[in-house]
């Protein structure tokens, strides 16, 4: 199922850069000659790059050009294949035995951890946290989620568990440029401080959003039957008051509005490639789909796919991240 899934992504990029003339065509041929010096940095595959090329100078000009792209594809459809292993493949270094997100379902924090351990193939066991009595945290000193305990070790605040979870995944890192390292941390700077206040006030936009958004919450917490029926409609009241309040702290004037422009940043800020990261997610790519997974088939969701561009990347998000690895029934 995992093959699959990455042939369908793989196959939609090809597609992309297959369009002769396009940004996307010429963004590929541009990976394509990245990716053929990658291959061809250590001396044995240097060496045989090397001794390729010559063999063919003894040919017609026409042969010396398919030879030479032959070989490039080869290369880079090599550095494509490794790219793929790393990015879904945790390395023997790191393979955790016990994993444990503390977390409130709707979350966009707590989300975006469950985007990098779902993209990562790592498994993890979810205990929901009552919001009223917080019972399940007592334990801890920090009293917020996301919480996570890995082989006993308590990690806090999304962005730092992420960038200590991708250490361990990558020991290696640091292949990519300056350029990429920047971009990417804007981006998720930008989830953090900019695209998570947008969501509250359009999630608790009307009293119908927000029932609904409580529905969701209170049918997947940690919750009594009583407490259940209790949360769902006086969380819902409350929150629809604090979202307003939200709304007036952040300059928002119009939510969807708000909502529809940071999606169609967020593709913008694509430059037609198929994730930021480019033919793979990066941490940016796995932030934004991560916080908004929780909103995407609810009201404010549904009307963001359909009012912006963002739903293709949505959907190859989808296909990258694939199923949860979430391990079920832990109280």
């Amino acid at each position: 199922m995992r093959r699959v899934k990455e042939l369908s992504v793989l196959s939609r990029a090809w597609g992309s850069a297959a369009a002769p003339g396009s940004a996307a065509n010429n963004t590929f041929h541009q990976r394509v000659s990245q990716a053929a010096k990658y291959n061809t940095s250590s001396y044995h595959k240097s060496h045989w790059f090397s001794n390729r090329l010559s063999s063919c100078f003894i040919q017609s000009n026409r042969t010396v050009s398919q030879c030479v792209a032959g070989t490039v594809f080869f290369s880079a459809a090599a550095s494509s294949q490794l790219q793929n292993i790393q990015a879904k493949e945790a390395p023997p270094l790191f393979k955790p035995k016990d994993v444990v997100l503390y977390q409130y379902e709707a979350c966009p924090f707590c989300n975006k951890i469950k985007a990098f351990l779902d993209y990562h193939d790592i498994p993890y066991k979810v205990v929901e946290v009552n919001p009223i009595s917080k019972k399940e945290i007592k334990w801890s000193d920090y009293k917020k989620v996301p919480i996570l305990k890995v082989d006993g070790e308590q990690m806090v605040d999304s962005s730092e568990i992420i960038d200590k979870l991708f250490q361990k995944i990558h020991p290696w890192k640091s292949n990519d440029s300056a350029v990429d390292d920047n971009e990417e941390k804007k981006w998720r700077g930008w989830v953090d401080n900019h695209l998570v206040h947008v969501l509250s006030p359009n999630i608790y936009r009307t009293t119908s959003e927000a029932l609904e958004s409580f529905d969701y919450i209170t049918t997947h917490g940690n919750f009594s039957f009583m407490e259940r029926i209790i949360a769902k409609y006086a969380g819902a009241t409350a929150m629809y008051f604090v979202s307003k309040k939200l709304k007036k702290k952040h300059n928002i004037v119009d939510e969807r509005a708000a909502l529809y422009e940071a999606a169609d940043t967020w593709v913008d800020a694509l430059k037609s490639r198929q994730f930021l990261g480019g033919l793979n997610p990066n941490l940016a790519d796995l932030a934004v789909f991560g916080v908004l997974r929780p909103i995407r088939y609810l009201k404010s969701g549904r009307d963001m796919v359909e009012h912006t561009r963002i739903g293709e990347w949505y959907a190859r998000m989808e296909d990258a991240v694939g199923e949860s690895c979430r391990i079920k029934d832990v109280s």
